[in-house]
């Protein structure tokens, strides 16, 4: 069997070359996955939880951590190790002191291209507001990468080597695609909210618009650092492989939201409470903006699809636990406000893994009944499918509260969504011509 190497540029190549059709495909794969992990048993499948060791994490210099994920698909063993920077625990040093930003709007009607260096003299045009504000949301530094360096690497069911990746643009893109499997069954996708800059971001964003782009008018980009905002803004404006997603969709506008301007505070309540979708993709150890945003009756009168990935460390947390409680509070039979239908409950990638490590789970003092597994809910789904397909009504509340209700999806990673998502990748790579082939390895 012939050794497949891919290095980050050739991750890159490949995942920029993907389709719609692409795309769907390998998320209904992942989704498959993530069903048998939840629901599977050894002798039924791999992907099982039982055979999936919980990861590793050893300290390294430079206030970094390196992360050993071993995992188990029905066809694949393979193992990630990588090394990322560390958030500090603001129990044990002072907040991060804040940066400057601004707030823009720049439309992507085809043929109108955004200025690469977005500054007080852009065209108000193309720059709705720029002031001064401060905020002390404690990141890492911005000095700091946030982007994970290292290898996965992945063996037969019999134990032989049979691909060695780059683990960067992968860890980005398969937490998006993870991210994105409930994000599809949303009825309204109209605004998004996303917090970052950095390739969890750039994922997000790109997944969002090969999925449901002519459905997205608005793209805010929320981020302490207006300088990798504004590069972020510049790839998407700037690049061939960006451009026919820019230009599909004539109603398409960006914006960037950042620190130290006083129309944070403002701008920051309008997005968050405008938007549709939130997706949360920094390493926070506090959150990204205050409770009752959400929690407020005006917060809760509309119903959103919120995905927090960034932080997956117990001290790290990008929504303020009050939003994990209220969204698992027993329902009042008599209230004076119209509220978004909820679930009840806080879905998982891993329940013992969020348990363990997700910020927000751990100091909203919720329980395991109080979370559900992504790979469960599909399940339930397809029995509701089942049901609708023979004639009965199914779910309808399921499906009501995962369309249009207020959904919170909690994501600390699974070393799984790397093998699952690695494997596929390596078939279209040596499909497609990409990488390097080593022969008799």
């Amino acid at each position: 069997m012939p050794l497949t190497i891919l290095s980050d540029t050739d991750i890159h190549t490949l995942l920029f070359s993907l389709t719609r059709d692409d795309i769907l495909s390998l998320q209904h794969n992942l989704a498959e996955a993530l069903h048998e992990y939840s629901t599977g048993t050894q002798e039924s499948t791999g992907c099982c939880s039982t055979n999936q060791p919980q990861r590793i994490s050893i300290p390294a210099a430079s206030d970094q951590t390196t992360l050993f994920m071993p995992a188990s698909t029905s066809s694949s063993r393979g193992i990630k190790i990588v090394t990322l920077a560390t958030s500090h625990d603001p129990a044990r040093s002072s907040s991060i002191p804040s940066i400057a930003s601004v707030s823009s709007s720049i439309s992507s009607r085809s043929g109108t291209s955004a200025p690469s260096t977005p500054t007080a003299s852009t065209p108000t045009s193309q720059l709705s507001s720029l002031s001064l504000s401060h905020t002390n949301a404690s990141t890492i530094s911005s000095t700091q990468s946030t982007t994970p360096v290292g290898s996965l690497t992945l063996l037969s069911a019999a134990g032989t080597p049979y691909a060695f990746l780059a683990a960067s643009e992968l860890t980005a893109f398969r937490t998006a695609l993870a991210s994105t499997i409930l994000f599809t069954r949303r009825t309204t996708v109209h605004t998004i909210a996303v917090f970052g800059a950095g390739a969890q971001a750039l994922w997000h964003i790109r997944l969002a618009l090969l999925l449901r782009g002519p459905e997205i008018h608005h793209i805010h980009i929320v981020n302490r650092s207006f300088d990798r905002a504004k590069s972020l803004m510049h790839t998407i404006y700037t690049t061939p492989e960006w451009e026919h997603l820019r230009n599909s969709n004539d109603k398409l506008t960006f914006s960037i939201v950042s620190g130290e301007y006083g129309e944070y505070q403002r701008l920051l309540k309008e997005h968050v409470r405008k938007a549709d979708v939130i997706f949360c993709c920094t390493p926070s150890t506090s959150p990204l903006f205050p409770a009752e945003f959400l929690t407020s009756p005006e917060g809760r009168k509309k119903g959103r699809y919120v995905s927090a990935i960034g932080s997956y460390r117990p001290h790290m947390i990008e929504l303020h636990p009050d939003i994990l409680r209220q969204a698992v509070a027993p329902e009042h039979k008599h209230h004076h406000h119209r509220h978004a239908e909820k679930g009840g409950v806080i879905v998982v990638d891993s329940l013992e893994a969020c348990m363990k490590e997700a910020g927000e789970v751990r100091m909203g003092g919720l329980g395991p009944e109080q979370l559900v597994e992504i790979g469960e809910l599909i399940m339930v789904k397809k029995a509701a499918m089942k049901e609708i397909e023979q004639g009965g009504e199914g779910e309808k509340g399921l499906k009501r509260w995962l369309m249009g209700g207020n959904v919170l999806y909690k994501s600390v990673g699974l070393g799984l969504m790397d093998v699952c998502v690695g494997e596929d990748l390596v078939g279209l790579a040596r499909e497609r011509g990409v990488g390097t082939s080593v022969e008799g390895f």
